[in-house]
């Protein structure tokens, strides 16, 4: 018995050693090389609405005086619904829901930090004409879902520059 206990306790104690050693850390608040964006585009548009909350959580301020060091710049911020199986009777049985958003950084003279970027995310939607209520609002989860990804992803990418 004493044995046994022995030979667990080491392998939970190299389990816990190993586990330790593999780099793992929970993902921390991102820091900016500066403190204020200015938003510029398309000001009430799906991703660009959440990107203006995720900015001020992470303490960016958003279109404030005096004016920012650096402008991001909002191209396209659209949804759309493309249908992509049907039954041989015509009848829509698969949906595929995108959410795309492209944008770019630059500082007040025009330097470019972050070049034209698209981001697109893609989410397949089995349909059924029975269930139109409760689909409806699994559509509308799935874009709300991207909408945040694609958010914290641009915030990301604003983290990553080092210096402007």
């Amino acid at each position: 018995m004493q044995r046994r206990l022995l030979l667990g306790g080491s392998l939970g104690g190299s389990a816990a050693l190993a586990l330790s050693a593999c780099g793992f850390k929970l993902r921390e608040a991102p820091t900016f090389a500066f403190d204020a964006v200015q938003l510029n585009g398309i000001p009430n548009g799906y991703v660009t609405s959440q990107l203006y909350r995720e900015m001020q959580v992470n303490d960016l301020r958003v279109n404030g005086t005096p004016l920012p060091p650096v402008i991001l710049t909002v191209q396209v911020d659209q949804r759309e619904r493309v249908v992509v199986g049907q039954t041989a009777a015509g009848q829509v049985r698969e949906l595929q829901l995108r959410q795309r958003f492209r944008f770019n950084l630059r500082t007040r003279d025009e330097r470019i930090l972050i070049d034209d970027t698209e981001l697109l995310l893609e989410r397949d939607l089995s349909f059924n004409e029975t269930q139109v209520l409760s689909k409806d609002a699994e559509e509308q989860l799935l874009y709300r879902d991207m909408t945040n990804d694609i958010a914290q992803q641009v915030v990301r990418r604003l983290a990553a520059v080092r210096q402007i």
